[in-house]
């Protein structure tokens, strides 16, 4: 009896393995490949959930199913107008035939290293064959320079002009790039460039003439801002010559209506009495003339000290 037991026991175990050892679950962002000696079994497994294969024949392989992520390294690349530029891309990929993907490249280090071999010289093959401004701009419209000086609108445009574009030159590569991808069962997504940037060498050179065209608009401005202080200075010295005149000939014509009328009333007063109008301004000649430094010789019969001859001990 106990040997019975030991054997349905020992039955219940085995199966408890055959079981795990045959079940295998797929997640939804997966799909599996079934081997048997090496080579696949049926068709790939690509909907989610519980599923089985001959346990310790078979074996399944799993793959993801979403999306996945290509970043190529910095490169180095010339431009059609001849300029040296560091471009840095990326690229989205996802499985599309698993059995081609793992009778190919099987793993995702051989894979990418499969999509560097094919993007990398399609993205260089694209930007040497445009000027720079291709593989930075998409549109064509009109450049804000700052106001560089000596450089017209038409000459502007005729410089920027965009005849393919960056978005145009990203899809040529994605579609020269994805038939050689196929055949790994790989679907390449989209392409994008992450970022342009100039060499060391021509970006010091780039800056150098940024700086010195923002130099030469600055002082641009200062001329102008000195020309328009020096119009405002002009115009304000005339205002105040304009001012000052007219306060002078205001003051003037008020100086002159109060003189003109201190003299009719003095006239009007010393006419009541013409001697001693007389007196008083024989007094202010004395006033002005005489002081204790003055010498004068006169004739006894001078009418200059007739008041004085008058004066009676």
């Amino acid at each position: 009896m106990m040997k019975f037991k030991g054997v349905v026991l020992g039955v219940l175990a085995l199966a408890v393995v055959v079981l795990f050892a045959s079940a295998y679950v797929v997640d939804e962002t997966e799909q599996v490949v079934v081997t048997q000696f090496g080579k696949v079994v049926g068709t790939p497994v690509t909907e989610p959930g519980l599923n089985f294969k001959i346990p310790f024949v078979q074996k399944a392989t799993f793959f993801p199913k979403n999306l996945q992520e290509w970043d190529g390294d910095p490169g180095q690349v010339p431009t059609k107008d001849k300029t040296y530029i560091m471009v840095d891309t990326f690229a989205r990929w996802k499985i599309v035939d698993p059995i081609k993907y793992f009778q190919s490249v099987n793993n995702m280090v051989t894979a990418m290293g499969r999509l560097d071999d094919i993007i990398d010289p399609a993205m260089r093959n694209f930007l040497t064959s445009y000027r720079l401004i291709e593989s930075v701009r998409n549109s064509d419209r009109p450049m804000d320079t700052f106001g560089v000086v000596g450089e017209e609108d038409g000459e502007q445009h005729s410089k920027y002009k965009i005849k393919v574009g960056r978005s145009e030159i990203t899809r040529r590569i994605l579609e020269q790039a994805q038939p050689k991808l196929e055949r790994f069962g790989i679907e390449l997504v989209d392409v994008k460039i992450k970022r342009i940037n100039y060499v060391e060498k021509v970006r010091e050179a780039v800056y150098g003439r940024m700086i010195a065209e923002r130099k030469q608009i600055a002082e641009k401005f200062r001329s102008e801002g000195r020309g328009e202080a020096s119009n405002i200075r002009g115009d304000k010295e005339k205002e105040l010559q304009q001012i000052r005149s007219e306060a002078y000939k205001t003051a003037q014509e008020v100086k002159g209506g109060a003189d003109a009328e201190a003299a009719e009333i003095y006239a009007s007063a010393y006419g009541v009495d013409p001697d001693f109008y007389s007196f008083v301004r024989t007094l202010d000649v004395y006033k002005k003339a005489l002081d204790r430094s003055s010498t004068l010789v006169l004739s006894t019969d001078s009418e200059f000290m007739k008041y004085f001859k008058s004066i009676k001990n």
